[in-house]
């Protein structure tokens, strides 16, 4: 995981009460973001879906932010992902999802 960016909202406390629960997350997200068959881009992407569908406006934020800025994600690439999430999880999440993405773009 790039930027050591943690989407769970205790991760970061476990740093300095259970550190060594902190680097095992710390590890299990190099070992899934290691881009071995799917590029660290193609990730991001998923990711996006996968908070988006499951209508998590704090992860989603965080997870569109993150990709725009580390990759160069553009909103298109976003939008098309949001399209699988409206065919596969519905509406609302997919509304959701395209007004936290207008949202980020216009604090740019």
């Amino acid at each position: 995981m790039k930027d050591e960016v943690f989407y769970g909202k205790g991760i970061h406390e476990l740093e300095g009460e259970y550190p060594d629960l902190y680097e095992l997350v710390k590890d299990i997200s190099e070992v899934v973001y290691d881009g071995y068959a799917l590029d660290y881009k193609t990730q991001k992407l998923i990711a996006i879906g996968i908070t988006a569908s499951r209508a998590d406006p704090r992860a989603t934020k965080k997870q569109i932010k993150s990709g725009m800025k580390e990759l160069d994600i553009t909103k298109e690439e976003i939008m098309d992902v949001l399209k699988i999430v409206l065919l596969t999880s519905g509406m609302p999440a997919f509304s959701k999802a395209v007004q936290i993405l207008n949202s980020v773009i216009e604090t740019q």
